[in-house]
C-alpha cells in the first residue's frame, strides 16, 4: 500500500551526470558535481531529480548498455559518491529516481556468456529478422549472428544490446534484486526504460507478440514489499487503447510517460488549434485513482511524432524541423524546444502548458534556461550537451581541455550567450520565470489530485482547464495561436483571480467569464479569492 503519493503533485527534473557538472577536471560530469549543484536544483523548485544511467557501460548508447546493475561507473565516481550525493540530496527533500535498463545489457555483460539462457536466442535466423527495427535507417535487424555459440540473438535495439528473456524466472529475480540494491541505497523509484519491450515475448516468424503485464505487477509488488513510497515510472509509447493494462487496475505503473498527448500538443503548437490537445487528454483520462500521468515538453531522446498521421507529421516538420538534418529516424525532431518554437512567448506558453496539465510535469535539464542543441553530433546526441553554467570556458561545466561531449558555443544559443549565471541575475529570464512557474505548480495542488474537464472556450486556438479539488477550483487558459483572441468560460459565478499577474475577472450575464487572452497568452486563476485555498474541504 502506498503511505504517501507523493508523486502526484511532484516536478522531476531529468539530467544524465555525464554531462552536467565535471567536479574533478577530467571532462565528463560526475556525483561530485552533480551534487554541488544540488543547491540550483533546490532553488528552482523540483521535487525530484531522474538520472539517465550511470552504472559501468562502454556506453555505446550513452550508458543504456549496461555491464553492471549494482556499481557506478568510474567516471562518474564511486559507489561512496553516490551514497553522498544521496544523503545531500535527501537533506533538501530531493527524491531521486533511476534508470531501470532491463530490457537489454551491453554484449559485454558477462551474462551474455556465462548464462546463456538469460537471453533470447534461436539456432536458425528468424524469418522477420528484420522487422520491428527501432532505428530505421541506423539499426539493420533485430537479430544478430554470434559466431561464439553460432546461434541467433534477439535484439530490439541496437545489435550490442541484447535482449533479456524475462520469461526466464531467474531473470525476472535478478531484476527485483537489482530494484532491491537500488532502494537500500535511497532511491525513490525507477523510470522503467521500454517497458513493452521488457514484457514482450518476442515474435518469431510470423506470430504476434505477447506481453506478459503479470510481470509488470510482479515487480510493482516487490517493489511495494520493499519501500511503500517508491514508484515505477514507464516509458510505454503506446496508443491510448492501449495504456490500462500498464497502469494493471492500480497495481502496474505508477506514471507513465503520456507519449499520446505530447506529440498531440506539438500538432496543437504548430497548428495554432488547440483541438487535438484536447482530444488527446480526453482520450487517456481513464486512470486509476493511484496513478498519475507524466507530461513533458522534450525528453533526451528525439520528439517522436510517429503516431501522427503523415500529414500531420510534416506540418510539424515543416514548423520544427525542416531541414534533414533536424530529422530522426523518419519519425522525430532531434532539436530541444527554444530552437524549435523560437519565439519566446510560444516557448513560455508551452512551458506553462506543461506545468498545467493533468499530471506530473518533467522538465529535461538546460530547457529552464532555453538551451540548443547541436546538429553536428549524431542522432539524439544533438540534445545531450553539458549543461551552461556560465560565459567561462566550455559553458563552466568543466576545466579540462577535451570533453565528454562538446558545449554549445556557437550562434545566439552559445553557452556565452544562454547559461545560468546570467540568467539568475536576471529577474525577467527564463530560468526565473520557470522557477516561479514551479512554484505556481506546487501551489496548486487540485491539477495533481482534482477532477478535471475542457471547458469550451469559444475559440478553437484556445485550452480551458478546469481543476476542481476539495471544494476549490483552479482554471487554466492557454492561447495557442499568434493573434489575439477572447476566450469565453462558463466556469461557475464568482471572480477568477489570476493567480501570475494583477488581474481579477468577474462574472457577467449566464456566467460567462470573457478573458482578453494575446498571441501565446496564458491564465492560470483560481476561482473565487485567493485565499480561497484555505478553506478546503477535508479529505473523506
Amino acid at each position: 500500500m502506498i503511505r504517501d503519493l507523493w508523486h502526484k503533485n511532484a516536478v522531476v527534473y531529468s539530467l544524465d551526470v555525464e554531462t552536467f557538472l565535471d567536479g574533478n577536471g577530467d571532462g565528463c560530469g560526475d556525483f561530485e558535481g552533480l551534487a554541488r549543484r544540488l543547491d540550483y536544483l533546490e532553488a528552482l523548485g523540483v521535487n525530484a531529480v531522474w538520472l539517465a544511467p550511470f552504472q559501468p557501460s562502454p556506453r555505446r548508447d550513452d550508458g543504456y548498455d549496461i555491464t553492471d546493475y549494482y556499481g557506478v561507473d568510474p567516471r562518474f565516481g564511486s559507489s561512496g559518491d553516490f551514497v553522498e550525493f544521496m544523503r545531500e540530496a535527501d537533506s533538501r527533500g530531493i527524491r531521486v529516481l533511476i534508470d531501470l535498463v532491463v530490457n537489454h545489457t551491453s554484449i559485454r555483460h558477462p551474462w551474455f556468456r556465462a548464462r546463456r539462457d538469460w537471453y533470447v536466442w534461436s539456432k536458425k535466423r528468424p524469418s522477420n529478422w528484420k522487422s520491428g527495427v527501432v532505428f530505421p535507417g541506423v539499426q539493420q535487424s533485430t537479430w544478430s549472428f554470434d559466431r561464439r555459440t553460432r546461434a541467433y540473438y534477439f535484439h530490439r535495439f541496437y545489435d550490442f544490446q541484447p535482449d533479456l528473456d524475462m520469461d526466464n524466472p531467474r531473470v525476472r529475480e535478478e531484476v527485483r534484486r537489482v530494484m532491491g540494491y537500488w532502494i537500500q541505497l535511497g532511491v525513490a523509484g525507477f523510470r522503467v526504460d521500454a517497458v513493452p519491450f521488457v514484457l514482450e515475448k518476442p515474435p518469431r516468424g510470423r506470430g504476434k507478440s505477447q506481453i506478459h503485464f503479470e510481470y509488470l505487477e510482479e515487480f510493482r509488488e516487490f517493489l511495494q514489499w520493499r519501500s511503500g513510497e517508491a514508484v515505477l515510472l514507464g516509458e510505454a509509447n503506446v496508443t491510448p487503447q492501449q495504456t490500462q493494462p500498464y497502469f494493471g487496475g492500480g497495481d502496474g505503473l505508477h506514471m507513465m510517460f503520456n507519449f499520446w498527448v505530447n506529440q498531440h500538443l506539438f500538432l496543437s503548437l504548430a497548428s495554432h488549434d488547440a483541438r487535438p490537445l484536447a482530444a488527446a487528454l480526453r482520450a487517456t483520462r481513464k486512470l486509476p485513482p493511484t496513478a498519475q500521468w507524466a507530461h513533458f515538453l522534450r525528453n533526451h531522446d528525439e520528439l517522436d511524432l510517429g503516431r501522427l498521421s503523415t500529414a500531420e507529421r510534416n506540418l510539424c516538420f515543416d514548423e520544427f524541423g525542416p531541414e534533414p538534418s533536424m530529422q530522426l529516424y523518419g519519425r522525430g525532431i532531434r532539436r530541444r524546444p527554444a530552437p524549435m518554437l523560437g519565439d519566446p512567448r510560444r516557448l513560455r506558453l508551452a512551458y506553462s502548458l506543461v506545468l498545467s496539465l493533468p499530471g506530473t510535469p518533467v522538465l529535461h535539464y538546460g530547457d529552464e534556461i532555453g538551451m540548443g542543441e547541436d546538429l553536428r553530433l549524431r542522432e539524439r546526441a544533438a540534445v545531450r550537451t553539458p549543461m551552461q553554467w556560465s560565459a567561462e570556458r566550455n559553458g563552466g561545466f568543466s576545466t579540462a581541455e577535451t570533453l565528454v561531449r562538446p558545449v554549445v558555443a556557437r550562434g545566439v544559443y552559445g553557452f556565452e550567450h544562454v547559461n545560468v549565471e546570467q540568467q539568475r541575475r536576471d529577474p525577467s529570464s527564463l530560468l526565473q520565470w520557470t522557477a516561479r512557474m514551479i512554484r505556481l505548480r506546487k501551489q496548486c495542488p487540485e491539477i495533481g489530485w482534482g477532477e478535471w474537464r475542457t471547458v469550451p472556450s469559444g475559440s478553437s486556438a484556445i485550452l480551458a482547464l478546469e481543476y476542481s479539488w476539495r471544494g476549490n477550483v483552479i482554471v487554466c487558459v492557454h492561447n495557442l495561436g499568434d493573434v489575439a483572441r477572447e476566450a469565453r468560460i462558463r466556469v461557475g459565478g464568482g471572480t477568477l483571480v489570476n493567480l501570475i499577474d494583477d488581474e481579477e475577472v468577474p462574472s457577467g450575464r449566464a456566467g460567462v467569464h470573457r478573458v482578453a487572452m494575446e498571441p501565446y497568452g496564458y491564465r492560470w486563476f483560481r476561482l473565487g479569492a485567493v485565499n480561497q485555498a484555505l478553506a478546503r474541504e477535508p479529505v473523506g
